[in-house]
């Protein structure tokens, strides 16, 4: 136990307390103690790794706070918690923070340099333009990305342990760590053994700053301003032209057929060939069901490809018709169109035309190109007004989306497999949401997939995707003779390490292998949290203590990315939920109830917030919000943080006169006011416990909150006088309830103010407020309404006083208080308390239908 201070204050209490926290492993994961009592006695939870690529945001504060308040709840009943903190560093956010940061970017072309030095480290200079960076090797960038992921990590830390997360720090991990690496290239074998993984050649969404494929979880749309153009496709027999409308006319070269609805204006067209003007190549005119016979003219183009519209019509022309459609590609991995024209031109104009104008240039050039040759040979009728638009963006992405045809590793995810999508669909009842209504949202995105899980990336920092391929005669890859390493083996680099049964001189040769370049999309790896924290196929005895883990905490934004593909490995590896339990918390959304994005310039970060206001406040802002539920911060005004911050100091302020009171050795509580008071008490107990169980912690907190107050401005108030008499029978009665609602109240604040809690706790109890029992219900009997007309006399006198311009402590020489008949004797069982808390020498009762101070007679001043 440590000293009460003359003056209590929330400065330095988190340092203080999480120096010692640290030092006397509070929070450290009991595993000897686990074992013994087996999976029932641990409390898991798959914590977000948070990406570390620049600094952190109020919003991880806010839902990091939400999963903390549930772990040292649980931990206080008695559960083993293991709480472990990982690190999303690979991706590319990462990447692109070392390409600005250090003025860098990776020509894995280049040899290594072991002396390499960068331009600059942060700062003024720097650059997001690819021409102004300096290229270097993959492992002099690998590297950087290692440094400074690693710095970062050491902010964030810092930043969670102010926060005063209890987390248990000798359980981290990295996402780019060779344990991490190793697992997650296991889990992938695995999928690839079962036939789960696979490899294609497909229309791939890719974005072209990144040069990277992206995946439909992480695409979001945005508008973009576009116009129609009305364009004549003349028939191939000469008898007259079918008019289509498109906002894409530059690829008009890679249109390979036309759809309309099957029951739409051009119905009778259907099996019609038709010509693409100027560039000449015939195509059919196909009818398919998502042709909207209402939009444009009910005819459109279908290109290889202008978006995921073109790929499914493309796909299913092919698939379901037997249409022999060509997979064309008109636009490089660097966003230009092709050196070469599209096959489907069999014009020799139309194809130096394309070499000279079209060739090589962007897309903007391009379509400029093309509209003004169309409107030249009179094939473009018209030009519409522009209008806004939905288009595909990657979610960190500058550019608007294309689709190109590319080689990449797939992850079955139910798309095409309907039993697997009921899997999905059934796991995902099986699991218990906070808030329920976000079921909803994992179920719509399984029914709404529409190609399986994209998991390869043309990037360079992070886990290595562990296959190498044979080579031909020819030296070229045969992407059907796939070479794996042993389990025994890994991790694996493909590009520097090398397969079973062949030798380094055999690299890049005919009959020889090569490596497999690309590296796995960073949900790949993100996927496997449960995995990687758990100690899967690493830690079997760890393994089965925690998993299925406890609790999936995370944001909605990323139930699409994160809790699916994560519901998506553990269902194909186990079989069932990864999780009992998904707590989903809001957004943080500005004083506009704008969501809070960087792009927009309104994101807060916290450090400075917590400095100024001191955790346990922006903790309490925190928890007042139910999970699910948008919170609005303005860092000019936040009042919530500011109450936290004055409820905090109040604990320690009202802690300290409590603890003034001496308990008399063998005291009980015998009082009615002081039993009414702990009964009161002990509800608050049962429904604030309930509450915390149901991960609804504002509840609890609300509950706690206004009994604290009432106990303070009112309970105290009433007993002080008593509590300090020690010649009073009552005297021991008032000092032990006192202490008791002190006690149970500090731990049923201690999830949420957690540093003020801890420094209360130390100034009479011994070891951690964190690790004492959780309150049970005292079982005093007393009747609460005693409790409550003392309080509401209590304000009655008090207004009495203020509306008679006299001070609380002027002495009252008579008052009589009114009230109905069913209060009266709750009054007179806290009549002494009240005579002494109003200085009233003759206190009076009355019977009336409303509550009311009826007669003041203030005592004369003397001279």
């Amino acid at each position: 136990m440590s000293a009460i201070p003359d003056k209590p204050a929330l400065e330095g209490l988190e340092a203080k307390w999480g120096d010692a926290w640290s030092e006397q492993g509070t929070f450290r994961f009991d595993r000897t103690a686990a074992e013994a009592s087996g999976r029932d006695s641990v409390y898991s939870i798959d914590t977000p790794p948070p990406t570390a690529s620049g600094s952190l945001h109020i919003g991880h504060v806010f839902s990091y706070t939400h999963t903390d308040i549930k772990a040292r709840f649980e931990r206080m009943r008695g559960k083993k918690v293991f709480y472990p903190m990982g690190w999303d560093d690979n991706g590319l956010p990462t990447e692109r923070r070392v390409q600005n940061y250090y003025g860098v970017r990776c020509d894995p072309s280049l040899p290594y340099d072991p002396d390499f030095t960068p331009p600059f480290e942060g700062g003024d200079n720097k650059s997001s333009r690819a021409a102004d960076q300096l290229p270097i090797s993959r492992r002099n960038f690998i590297e950087l990305c290692e440094r400074l992921t690693e710095e970062d990590e050491k902010h964030f830390e810092a930043l969670f342990r102010q926060l005063g997360l209890s987390v248990d720090w000798t359980q981290t991990y990295r996402t780019i760590s060779n344990d991490t690496i190793r697992q997650s290239q296991l889990a992938f074998l695995r999928n690839l053994e079962r036939g789960e993984a696979y490899q294609s050649l497909a229309p791939t969404l890719w974005d072209i700053d990144f040069r990277s494929a992206i995946a439909q979880a992480e695409l979001e749309d945005r508008d973009q301003q576009a116009s129609y153009h009305t364009i004549d496709f003349p028939f191939a027999d000469g008898s007259g032209a079918i008019t289509i409308e498109t906002t894409r006319p530059e690829l008009l070269p890679a249109c390979v057929a036309i759809v309309t609805h099957p029951e739409g204006p051009h119905k009778h067209l259907i099996g019609t060939k038709v010509r693409t003007p100027f560039f000449g190549a015939e195509v059919e005119i196909h009818g398919h069901h998502l042709a909207q016979p209402d939009k444009g003219t009910g005819a459109a183009m279908v290109c290889t490809f202008g978006d995921v519209t073109d790929i499914i019509w493309w796909r299913e022309l092919r698939t379901t018709e037997g249409c022999d459609l060509p997979n064309m590609t008109t636009i490089g991995l660097d966003g230009r169109f092709l050196p070469e024209a599209p096959s489907i031109i069999a014009d020799a104009e139309a194809r130096d035309w394309y070499a000279s104008e079209v060739a090589r240039k962007t897309v903007f050039s391009a379509r400029k190109a093309i509209v003004e040759k169309l409107q030249e040979t009179g094939d473009m009728t018209a030009v519409g007004k522009p209008f806004n638009h939905a288009v595909k963006f990657f979610e960190k992405g500058d550019r608007p989306l294309e689709i190109v045809s590319t080689r990449q590793w797939y992850i079955r995810n139910g798309a095409r497999d309907a039993e697997l999508r009921e899997q999905l669909i059934a796991n995902g009842q099986e699991l218990s949401w906070h808030p329920e209504f976000m079921r909803v949202r994992y179920e719509n995105w399984v029914g709404g997939l529409t190609g399986d899980w994209l998991v390869s990336r043309q990037r360079f920092f992070g886990v290595p995707i562990p296959v190498w391929y044979a080579l031909d005669e020819n030296g070229e890859r045969d992407y059907d003779r796939v070479i794996v390493p042993e389990a025994a083996s890994l991790p694996v680099d493909p590009t520097t390490d090398v397969p079973p049964g062949y030798t380094e001189d055999q690299r890049g040769v005919a009959g020889g292998f090569e490596g497999e370049q690309d590296i796995f999309d960073t949900w790949a790896t993100s996927s496997l949290t449960p995995q990687l924290a758990g100690g899967w196929q690493r830690d079997e005895t760890l393994w089965n203590l925690v998993a299925p883990f406890d609790l999936r905490p995370q944001g909605q934004d990323i139930i699409r990315t994160w809790l699916f593909s994560t519901m998506l490995r553990s269902t194909l590896e186990d079989h069932r939920p990864a999780w009992r339990n998904a707590a989903i918390s809001g957004f943080i959304v500005d004083p506009d109830r704008k969501k809070m994005s960087k792009s927009k310039g309104n994101v807060v970060t916290p450090a400075d917030i917590l400095d100024k206001h001191g955790s346990d406040a922006v903790r309490y802002w925190s928890a007042s919000s139910r999970l699910g539920m948008d919170a609005a911060f303005d860092p000019q005004n936040p009042t919530q943080v500011k109450i936290g911050r004055r409820l905090a100091i109040k604990v320690l302020n009202a802690a300290k006169f409590v603890l003034s009171f001496p308990v008399p050795e063998g005291a009980q509580v015998t009082h009615a006011l002081d039993a009414s008071m702990l009964t009161a008490l002990d509800g608050v107990v049962r429904e604030a416990t309930k509450a915390y169980e149901n991960y609804d912690q504002a509840r609890a907190l609300e509950l706690t909150e206004a009994f604290f107050w009432t106990f303070c401005d009112d309970y105290l108030e009433l007993v002080k006088e008593r509590a300090y008499n020690q010649n009073d029978v009552g005297q021991a009665s008032a000092a032990l309830a006192l202490r008791l609602a002190l006690s149970t109240l500090l731990r049923l604040l201690a999830p949420i103010i957690s540093f003020a809690t801890e420094e209360v706790w130390s100034w009479f109890e011994e070891g951690s407020v964190h690790t004492a029992s959780w309150p049970e219900p005292l079982g005093i009997e007393g009747d609460t309404a005693i409790l409550a007309a003392a309080s509401e006399a209590l304000i009655g006198i008090r207004r009495a006083k203020t509306e008679a311009k006299a001070s609380q402590k002027t002495p009252v020489a008579r008052a009589v208080i009114a009230a109905p008949a069913a209060k009266l004797d709750a009054l007179r069982a806290a009549a002494d308390d009240l005579r002494a808390v109003g200085r009233i020498d003759e206190l009076g009762f009355a019977d009336a239908e409303e509550f009311a101070v009826t007669e003041i007679e203030l005592a004369p001043v003397e001279a």
